[in-house]
């Protein structure tokens, strides 16, 4: 199967686990070995100056730390538009990519034009992704950069779903829980 490394994994109806109930993950690597992303849609109640202060320098204190996905929920990811690519630990799209969270957070700070802080990220082992996509669990969409900085996070889901168009439009705008239509 072709990478998805930079692509937009929206989970569909079907998907039944709830770290994963109406998500859109961004994927930063997808191969053999497996695949990991962030889950772009979860802010978490808390902000970067109560989780981590020490990241006030990239991201804005205020700012809420998503919730990245259920794996190393105790790790920060922090994603960024950099002045200089070659300064991200892992570059996604052109300029975006991963801080190096063991490089001179300060520094970092006036190398970078927006950030967000993801607690934990999403996992997939070898081969796991691809079932679950043969299971037809995630549909699988372009990235925009503003879907990593959305100021709406709770509607991207139903946003992605409609850019996708056609009958995804139409998913998106499902409830919950259709029995209850």
């Amino acid at each position: 199967m072709e990478s998805l490394r930079g692509k937009l994994l929206i989970a569909a109806p079907v998907l039944a686990d709830p770290n994963f109930a109406r998500t859109v993950v961004l994927i930063a690597e997808h191969g053999a070995d497996g695949a990991l992303g962030v889950v772009l849609n979860r802010p978490s109640e808390a902000t970067v100056r109560e989780v981590v202060p020490d990241l006030g320098e990239v991201v804005d204190d205020d700012e809420p730390v998503f919730v990245g996905g259920p794996v190393q929920p105790d790790g920060v990811l922090v994603l960024a538009e950099f002045e200089d690519p070659a300064k991200a630990a892992l570059t996604l799209d052109g300029d975006l990519g991963f801080v190096a969270l063991e490089s001179d957070i300060e520094a970092v700070g006036g190398q970078t034009r927006r950030a967000r802080a993801f607690a934990g990220h999403a996992g997939w082992g070898p081969g796991q992704l691809d079932a679950e996509l043969d299971e037809e669990a995630w549909f699988v969409a372009p990235f925009d950069r503003e879907d990593a900085f959305t100021e709406e996070p709770d509607d991207l889901w139903s946003r992605a779903l409609i850019r996708k168009g056609g009958a995804y439009a139409l998913v998106a705008r499902m409830p919950l829980d259709p029995s209850s239509n």
